[in-house]
């Protein structure tokens, strides 16, 4: 994926984010700035669980394991970005509306599209 492939990924991600913080409750996300660095932050996170426990943890994983690392880590990126909120409960609702829109809007993770430009 090119350059502008990922800015398209992470503006898309982050509208996303934006609906998400809308219609569940005890998740919200300060505005679109807001938004676009917690996709980045999701993204990083997401690719490092997935480089070092595999795929099945990942929070691209399916599963109830990659559901619970979704939740986990939209729970801790709200630590690193700011004007985002979340609660537990927020981050399982949040992951499981992202786990819904991803069946519609299916992307490759960051750790595929690596390991494919490799092979």
């Amino acid at each position: 994926m090119n350059f502008l492939g990922h800015v398209v990924r992470f503006i898309v991600s982050a509208l996303v984010l934006m609906v998400v913080g809308f219609i569940v409750p005890q998740f919200s996300v300060g505005g679109f700035w807001s938004a676009f660095f917690l996709a980045l932050v999701i993204a990083a996170l997401g690719w490092i669980i997935e480089g070092i426990f595999g795929k099945r943890v990942s929070p691209f994983g399916r599963g109830i394991v990659g559901f619970l690392a979704s939740a986990a880590v939209i729970w801790i990126a709200q630590f690193v970005v700011g004007g985002v909120t979340v609660t537990w409960l927020g981050a399982i609702l949040a992951a499981l509306v992202i786990g819904i829109i991803d069946l519609f809007i299916p992307v490759s993770t960051p750790y595929e599209a690596g390991r494919r430009n490799n092979d």
